[in-house]
């Protein structure tokens, strides 16, 4: 029972540090963020900060990892070639993922996002989707088809973007189908058909 109380008390002060990395975040770069601005803001003391952190970008590089981890963990559900049959699937359980982590996300792929992040979320696509689009989408143009993924996936992240920028009007399903429809209606600029 003790280690139960534990957890809960670990899990809560993990959860008060993201939401404050978060706030705070929204208003100032990650290399302006002190610890004890954290720590007082999340209302702890800076001792336990370091129970669970190095600093504060051993804070926020856990958190990317928690994120594209359940990225990745929901990518695995599908198998190769389930990109194209399920395209609105995947992507409406990416927009909810998206929508669950909105104010993270929002900061991390915005306009002073984390760099890192977004090239460790490009690679995870890449290694998820690229295999599947060129099974499907053959072409003899390798060059072609690489400038298509590039804006797929650009298209995408500036979806995304612009979905929670104008306050997620449109509800991940809605969001995955127009997705859709931009990816196939874009393939047939490469010919296939």
């Amino acid at each position: 029972m003790k280690e139960t109380t534990v957890d809960r008390r670990i899990r809560k002060t993990r959860q008060q540090l993201r939401q404050s990395l978060t706030a705070l975040l929204k208003v100032k770069p990650i290399q302006d963020i002190t610890v004890k601005e954290l720590a007082d803001m999340a209302d702890i003391n800076r001792g336990t900060f370091y129970l669970h952190y190095r600093d504060v970008f051993d804070l926020l590089n856990q958190i990317e990892d928690e994120l594209l981890t359940e990225l990745e963990s929901l990518l695995e559900q599908y198998q190769p070639g389930d990109i194209l049959s399920n395209t609105v699937q995947i992507f409406d359980n990416l927009y909810e993922l998206v929508q669950k982590n909105s104010e993270l996300v929002g900061i991390l792929i915005g306009e002073h996002g984390e760099l890192n992040f977004v090239n460790r979320l490009n690679h995870i696509l890449r290694e998820k989707c690229l295999r599947d689009w060129m099974e499907h989408f053959r072409t003899d143009r390798d060059d072609t088809f690489e400038a298509y993924y590039v804006f797929i996936t650009s298209g995408c992240m500036g979806l995304v973007q612009y979905w929670l920028n104008n306050g997620m009007k449109e509800t991940p399903l809605e969001l995955a189908k127009l997705t859709e429809q931009m990816i196939l209606n874009g393939a047939k600029l490469l010919g296939a058909e």
